[in-house]
């Protein structure tokens, strides 16, 4: 049987939630999955990638050790770390590397964190300036023991890039700040050219995967750096367990937010501590979801096995003519 649903009609009325999910079969079963051991069998050919130990990668695995800095690169064990920084392209982590937040899916330490690094925001500046980019991404931990949840920080250190790299295009993947529209707010008017905040699964599955997030909250951070004019972006992961029809109503529900980007991948599990997956999604389901992303009205969407949130952004914001594209008009 297929696990292709039919298409979206891009000119029916919003929104389509229930629409969509009477389409296909309603997903049944536990709402939460348990860290039971995969039964999804060896990778796909798809997901196989190359490990790379080129000048290039060595000179930023240098700068990264030597500015004393984290990357969700490393953290996040992500896979395209090799691809990326053999052409300069890389994710500062801020805040620290210990997260307060236990998603399930997340190979970031979780527990207490330090003390805020009051010098972090110059020294990334100082990193990025070092490699002349025409655009990076900046992310960081959760800090919930903060009371404004970093955003203080954040705006630092966006204004201290914007300052040391005039001409370089700044993607940030932020938290939710508990939904705190003053914190969010505080962020976005900072002026990165590209807001991020991923929404990372369906919502049925929220609860396991995201245990201390919200649906809705991710959809209000979203919907608050919209309305301040920013260019908004998140990302989806698949194979948790959702059904593809659960994926597009989650796309439905970002785009009426005011999601501009999206990205959806595969998971990938990290270790055995952390949720199993649930099945491979092919390429071609992958080439669908772009297409009904872009019936929706998403300005771009990137959809491939090896999408993560920050992969190729660069490449995307050129293909959008994205660099400096701020729209703010507060």
């Amino acid at each position: 049987m297929s696990h292709l649903p039919l298409p979206v009609d891009a000119n029916a009325p919003k929104p389509r939630r229930a629409a969509l999910l009477n389409e296909g079969e309603r997903q049944s079963g536990p709402a939460r999955p348990t860290r039971a051991p995969d039964h999804v069998g060896p990778k796909p050919p798809w997901l196989k990638v190359r490990l790379s130990n080129s000048p290039v990668f060595q000179e930023v695995k240098r700068l990264v050790k030597e500015s004393r800095l984290h990357t969700v690169c490393e953290s996040a064990s992500c896979p395209n770390q090799g691809e990326c920084w053999s052409r300069k392209a890389l994710t500062f982590m801020i805040l620290g590397n210990v997260c307060t937040r236990s998603c399930g899916f997340c190979d970031v330490l979780t527990g207490k964190p330090g003390a805020v690094d009051a010098d972090e925001p110059r020294r990334v500046a100082e990193a990025l300036a070092s490699l002349g980019l025409r655009y990076a991404v900046v992310t960081s931990v959760d800090r919930d023991d903060l009371p404004d949840g970093g955003a203080a920080i954040w705006a630092e250190t966006i204004q201290r890039i914007k300052a040391a790299c005039p001409d370089m295009g700044l993607e940030v993947l932020t938290p939710d700040f508990k939904g705190q529209d003053a914190d969010i707010q505080r962020v976005v008017d900072a002026r990165p050219d590209v807001f991020a905040h991923n929404i990372e699964t369906v919502e049925r599955l929220h609860a396991v995967v995201r245990p201390q997030a919200r649906y809705e909250r991710t959809l209000h951070t979203i919907a608050v750096a919209h309305q301040r004019g920013a260019v908004t972006k998140s990302g989806i992961m698949v194979g948790l367990g959702e059904g593809p029809h659960e994926v597009l109503v989650t796309m439905r529900d970002l785009r009426d937010a005011g999601c501009d980007i999206l990205n959806i991948g595969q998971y990938l599990r990290p270790s055995s501590r952390h949720l199993p997956i649930d099945r491979w999604v092919t390429p071609e389901e992958f080439a669908m979801f772009k297409e009904e992303g872009e019936r929706m009205g998403f300005r771009h969407v990137e959809s491939g096995p090896l999408v993560r949130s920050s992969y190729r952004a660069d490449m995307q914001a050129e293909a959008m003519g994205l660099e400096h594209a701020w729209q703010w008009e507060g």
